[in-house]
């Protein structure tokens, strides 16, 4: 049934087995049907959620959250009509939302090919247009599709380890990574970098770290 999910044919059984992925739309993150279902609503896609998703779980710059009383979509028989795009043009219309939704938007929108579930898709209902997948960062850069928008995530790389890094520190301290935590995640991410960004480096960064080899244990003892 996953491989049914995922597009792979000629996988019978109901055991576990590695297979080879030939599809690049599957590659990643981006392509887990966890992460698209998980992002969406129970009867459809959402573009916002899942740029928000990827600002804050890869790239580390969260959004500020939404001003209070801004009203969710429609979802009356006359919107139900238009496409996705169409239906968030009603929040980039407000003022007060458009900032943050230039920002997030679009890379929701390089995921719609993948329906709530997160299975591929190439229109929303039969009879309509396909799908339109691209999209723009504020600074102009344009991407078209799952394919693009990790070229353009790729390039943002040292965003991603920094990110990974003050996460993988904050499990491995207990708490929360503090300003004066900083200047120690610097200084793993340039050690990583410099060894290739592997995972034994940054392990071995954090570790190695002030925060680290100074951090308290419940009992308040070192």
């Amino acid at each position: 049934r996953l491989a049914e999910h995922y597009g792979i044919k000629g996988i019978y059984g109901n055991e576990f087995r590695r297979v080879k992925l030939e599809d690049p739309n599957r590659y990643g993150l981006l392509g887990q049907a966890s992460i698209l279902a998980v992002t969406s609503y129970p009867n459809r896609t959402a573009p916002t959620i899942r740029g928000k998703w990827v600002l804050e779980q890869l790239l580390g710059t969260a959004p500020p959250p939404p001003p209070p009383n801004v009203p969710s979509l429609k979802d009356d028989a006359i919107t139900q009509k238009l496409t996705m795009r169409q239906r968030m043009e009603q929040h980039r219309a407000n003022p007060t939302c458009a900032a943050c939704h230039r920002q997030m938007d679009p890379l929701g929108f390089a995921l719609e090919n993948y329906d709530g579930l997160g299975s591929w898709r190439v229109s929303t209902a039969p009879g309509s247009g396909p799908i339109d997948s691209s999209g723009a960062l504020p600074d102009g850069t344009a991407f078209n599709g799952p394919a693009g928008l990790r070229d353009v995530l790729l390039k943002k790389q040292d965003m991603f380890v920094y990110n990974f890094t003050e996460r993988l520190l904050t499990y491995a301290l207990g708490r929360g990574v503090e300003e004066y935590d900083h200047s120690a995640l610097r200084k793993i991410t340039r050690q990583a970098a410099a060894d290739n960004q592997k995972w034994s480096s940054i392990i071995l960064g954090i570790v190695n770290s002030t925060p680290f080899q100074m951090r308290r244990a419940s009992d308040g003892s070192l």
